[in-house]
């Protein structure tokens, strides 16, 4: 899929005299236009209830702004179990320039958003030569649905930030691919650094540079004609063995295991959590896998969180959905000479590995997937389409016109979609009302409506959702205390108190065990049970200490 003329659009930027509106410069332009078009209305947006306070709002330390206690801190809490001290201080620094009005942090992410898209497109058209079929990459990429999670969620702060860095990683990897030298090593390595600073999910970046040896650069295996390389510039990159092609690229293995462990302590220390056993995550994953092709082509039902399937998927399903990917796996087997449908192919399986739930990381392993993981692999699957559907046009000799046509059609089918969905994020009870439409079971949907039908007076309302999550979710600890507050108040302390214990016994949270043993210490002491009321103050005490 191409923007521009799949025959006619190769090296347009060393061609002086190629048509204006299909140099470099001027796609780059359009690109950053569109993009800052259908995302403005975001400046306008609120925070919304679904972790912006921790990221945010009720974040004392952030609020702060860029100080060295801030930075200190930023280096080593674990909280939100995760550790990305880059997007800490990205935070910090929103907070200093902007205090607490949502604009200005809206503002960096729709930035950071646009920054991307052109990133890759000039990544792919300095690696391929190709602008035209660069641009719709970055095109869907910028315009695609499924991103408008990433770039209105203030919270998600930390994926354009990571896809920054990795662009800007792979970018400078061409560099030092033409000239191997230490210094220009290093730079790759520095900027992968900071990727994983921001946010662990660019683990993959070694894998993505084997695979971008493969296709583009074509450094690995160099020897196949240039016409099946599937791009337009010569081959200047030395060529190299598997095995030392993988040596060279220890030191960024070493990287990605040392934020793995990083990210596996936080996860164990950062709050509550369900497993799952191994043949259900296994499962999920085939499951999550297909359904996030289906969203690829058909972003219909976009939802903010998806519950964990648990054991409710059955085995066809499963079924299903792995013969499917084995049957595009074959069909990528079959063409193996149009190298960028097995890197692209590989790309989305390989990046979407660390998000797919085999560990149980996300939302502490509660969901069974995420619109905002299909940020980067994402990307694989673009390349496909578009290197694949060009070929295909030039083969049977299709007018550049009508491929230009079809690809501003689709571009204007996903731009009204996105528009749609961004609006979705014009303030939260819109967000979760949403997501109660186009979800089933869905326990945190329900708890984060009722609280905001409580802030708002409506009570009873808000407490027929925490019900309802509740009926769904048993064990949910923060529906449980919303409940135990709501009986306290109405004097049910024997209620109340059942209602904390709950809370307690399903939570690690150390910030809703403090508030459910001091809200249980008054209503043990309301019951005139002194010697109860004592221990649980002196429980919450420990905790604030602790803190």
């Amino acid at each position: 899929m191409s923007s521009v003329a799949s025959s006619g659009d190769k090296e347009v930027q060393s061609k002086p005299g190629s048509r204006w509106f299909t140099q470099p410069f001027f796609l780059a332009l359009l690109l950053a236009i569109a993009t800052l078009a259908v995302y403005y209305p975001v400046h306008g947006y609120p925070f919304v209830n679904y972790d912006d306070s921790l990221y945010v709002t009720d974040n004392a330390q952030v609020q702060s702004g860029i100080n060295w206690d801030t930075v200190a801190w930023a280096f080593s809490t674990f909280d939100v179990g995760t550790w990305h001290p880059l997007t800490w201080l990205s935070h910090a620094l929103d907070c200093q320039l902007f205090q607490l009005n949502p604009a200005g942090h809206h503002d960096v992410n729709l930035l950071l958003h646009v920054l991307n898209a052109i990133l890759l497109f000039w990544v792919l058209l300095r690696a391929t030569g190709y602008a035209g079929r660069s641009f719709m990459v970055a095109a869907l990429f910028a315009l695609h649905p499924i991103n408008v999670e990433s770039v209105a969620w203030i919270a998600e702060r930390k994926n354009p930030l990571s896809m920054l860095f990795f662009l800007l990683a792979l970018g400078a990897y061409r560099w030092y691919a033409r000239e191997p030298r230490v210094g220009r090593y290093a730079v790759v390595t520095l900027l992968y650094a900071l990727g994983l600073l921001a946010k662990p999910q660019v683990i993959t970046l070694p894998f993505v540079l084997l695979l971008w040896d493969y296709w583009p650069l074509r450094r690995m295996f160099a020897s196949e004609p240039e016409s099946d390389s599937g791009t337009a510039t010569e081959t200047v990159m030395p060529p190299r063995k598997l095995s030392w092609l993988v040596l060279e690229k220890l030191p960024l293995f070493a990287l990605s295991a040392a934020s793995a462990f990083m990210t596996m302590k936080a996860q164990r220390v950062g709050g509550d959590k369900v497993w799952y056993p191994l043949s259900i995550r296994l499962e999920n994953a085939v499951v999550s896998y297909a359904q996030y092709l289906r969203d690829a082509v058909w972003p219909a039902h976009l939802a903010v969180f998806y519950p964990h399937p648990g054991n409710s998927l059955n085995a066809w399903q499963a079924g299903v959905a792995l013969l499917f990917l084995l049957a595009i796996t074959g069909l990528v087997i079959d063409r193996r000479r149009q190298r960028y449908l097995a890197m692209g192919w590989l790309w989305f399986l390989g990046t979407m590995v660390p998000m797919i739930g085999l560990e149980g990381v996300g939302y502490q392993g509660m969901q069974g997937m995420a619109d905002r993981y299909a940020y980067l692999p994402f990307i694989g699957l673009f390349i496909m389409a578009c290197w694949g559907l060009s070929e295909w046009a030039e083969q049977r000799h299709i007018s550049p016109a009508w491929l230009a046509g079809l690809s501003f059609a689709v571009l204007l089918v996903l731009t009204a979609v996105t528009h749609r969905q961004i609006g979705y994020w014009r303030d939260s009870a819109t967000l979760w009302s949403r997501t109660l439409q186009v979800t089933k079971h869905n326990w945190l949907a329900e708890n984060n409506l009722g609280k905001i039908l409580m802030s708002q007076g409506r009570v009873e309302d808000g407490m027929s959702h925490f019900l309802k999550a509740t009926e769904i979710y048993p064990a949910d600890p923060v529906s449980n205390m919303n409940i135990g507050t709501y009986e306290q108040q109405r004097g049910n302390l024997t209620e109340a108190i059942e209602r904390y214990k709950k809370a307690l016994s399903s939570s690690r949270d150390a910030s809703l065990r403090f508030a459910a043993f001091n809200s249980m210490g008054r209503a043990y002491s309301d019951l005139g049970d002194t010697a109860r009321a004592q221990e649980c103050f002196a429980a919450a005490d420990r905790l604030q200490r602790q803190r």
